[in-house]
């Protein structure tokens, strides 16, 4: 096992375990040991999932690398909590995401339910703020929280497209840091997209009375929706509609949010536990080794499903509700060094139809290796531990030829291409959206969550840029949209060092 810099800077800043003081008492063999040990049922699984983690050919997501055989507990990524139209439910949601952030999780919320701005309160015969007004009660919270100083806080925020605040949202962020720990996302049905595409209006429907308040004209809110997405980065959209009708567990529920990034779409409750197999550790030479790839999403698979049994629950209800349906993400990373290594170009036919048949042998893998698992694929930002693999994140491509990124602390960590196959070699930024976009369909064929996949864009994109690829994202059945137009927020994860691209640059 060799470790580049970077992994062990991140292993120690976020992963290692530390005493009382904030000394480090663990070493990352140690760290793997103690994942393999506290997942595993007995000792001979215990060495297959060491040697699977230890080679760096899969991954959990983070809760699980960092409390896994600790008193915490916690192992899962991804929660949705629901927030009905009253005081109590409110504030109890709140409680109960503090419990869910201070151990590493991230929380998504449909807010759709909150009565407007302004409508009356009975109860105190006074008018109520809005879903907006706390959004931000719940922003200020996360802020505090801050994860136990391992994780920044996270959270998506979403609210449909019919709601009678729905302009105030897509606003919401506009002015600076309002919002700064939220993810938003408009949920749109195809009702709203039709109209926009027919330049009709579409109804504005009060969630307390349930009758219509309002009419809009859905082409210009959908254009008021492209235009922040290019000004700020937010916000993105959820096609409601499309996730619903492709959720395998319809008879629980219909689904509202997703989690942060936008992967996992879940009933309210729910949790889910997130892995992803490094591409680049499946290839043999030029080509991929389809039989160690199969062993591995077997074993992996198997391991996500005893993290479901083995994980401390930070509420009874996210315990049943996620018992019930067994949903686990399994997910890959390097997949854009992958095509680097077969000399295959991201922004091209062959690039998204190998995407299409690589996703295709994980699915189809993964659900014959699995029983009860309502969902089995997810496409995962892998934020960090692609940095623990030192490989590129999720199915994104590669970002620049060098970069760097800020992680929790203001550490920057510079990134450098090693060029190996030089022709195929194609940055984020060069990239058409349209091939973006085409990437993100391709996967989504074949996963039964959803696929994390922002639309990088350079500083001189225009908002006709971010329209037509969130257009585009929903003709080709994708569940969610991101896009992001490079230097558009004040502060970014990710930095151009010397991308070679002028236009690139800010």
């Amino acid at each position: 096992m060799e470790l580049s810099p970077n992994a062990l800077t991140v292993l120690e800043k976020r992963y290692l375990l530390k005493d009382d003081t904030g000394k480090i008492i663990e070493t990352p063999a140690g760290l793997f040991h103690r994942v393999a040990k506290a997942i595993a049922l007995n000792k001979s699984e215990q060495k297959e999932f060491h040697a699977l983690i230890s080679q760096l050919e899969f991954l959990p997501n983070s809760p699980t690398l960092m409390n896994a055989g600790t008193s915490l507990g916690q192992l899962s990524a991804c929660f949705v909590l629901p927030i009905e139209d009253s005081l109590e439910s409110i504030f109890t949601t709140l409680k109960n995401m503090a419990l869910i952030q201070q151990s590493g999780g991230g929380t998504g919320f449909s807010f759709s339910h909150l009565r407007p701005k302004n409508d009356v309160v009975k109860s105190t015969h006074g008018i109520a703020s809005g879903p907006v007004s706390f959004m931000k009660v719940y922003n200020a919270t996360t802020d505090v929280i801050k994860q136990g100083g391992r994780r920044r806080g996270a959270n998506m925020g979403v609210l449909s497209v019919h709601h009678p605040d729905i302009i105030e949202f897509i606003t919401s962020k506009e002015k600076g840091k309002t919002l700064s720990n939220f993810n938003i996302s408009v949920s749109v049905t195809d009702q709203f997209m039709k109209a926009a595409e027919e330049g009709e209006k579409y109804e504005l429907v009060n969630p307390r009375t349930g009758k219509t308040v309002d009419y809009l004209k859905a082409s210009k809110v959908f254009d008021l929706i492209a235009e922040m997405a290019w000004k700020m980065g937010d916000p993105g959209m959820i096609f409601i509609d499309e996730i619903n009708r492709r959720h395998p567990a319809k008879r629980y529920g219909r689904i509202e949010a997703t989690n942060p990034c936008g992967e996992v779409p879940l009933l309210p409750y729910e949790s889910c536990n997130l892995g992803s197999i490094n591409l680049v550790k499946m290839l043999k030479g030029q080509a991929i080794d389809w039989d160690k790839l199969e062993r591995t999403v077997k074993i992996a698979v198997r391991f996500l499903n005893q993290v479901i049994d083995k994980n401390r629950y930070p509420i009874p209800e996210i315990r049943k509700a996620t018992k019930l349906t067994r949903k686990i993400g399994l997910g890959v990373m390097g997949f854009a060094e992958m095509l680097i290594e077969m000399g295959i170009r991201y922004d091209t036919e062959p690039a998204v139809a190998l995407g299409e048949k690589l996703m295709q042998f994980i699915y189809t893998t993964a659900r014959k290796s699995s029983s009860r698992n309502a969902t089995v694929c997810t496409i995962a930002p892998t934020g960090t531990i692609s940095m623990i693999a030192d490989c590129s994140s999720g199915i994104e491509p590669l970002f620049a030829k060098e970069f760097v990124k800020e992680v929790l602390g203001g550490v920057r960590l510079k990134h450098k291409l090693n060029t190996r196959q030089k022709d195929a070699v194609v940055t984020a930024l060069e990239i058409a959206p349209e091939w973006h976009v085409r990437m993100q369909a391709a996967f989504q064929k074949y996963i039964d969550n959803a696929v994390s996949k922002t639309i990088n864009l350079p500083g001189n994109a225009t908002v006709e840029d971010v329209r037509k690829s969130y257009w585009l994202a929903y003709k080709l059945k994708c569940k969610g949209i991101t896009a992001y137009r490079y230097g558009s927020k004040p502060e970014q994860v990710l930095y151009v060092e010397d991308s070679g691209c002028p236009e690139c640059e800010i």
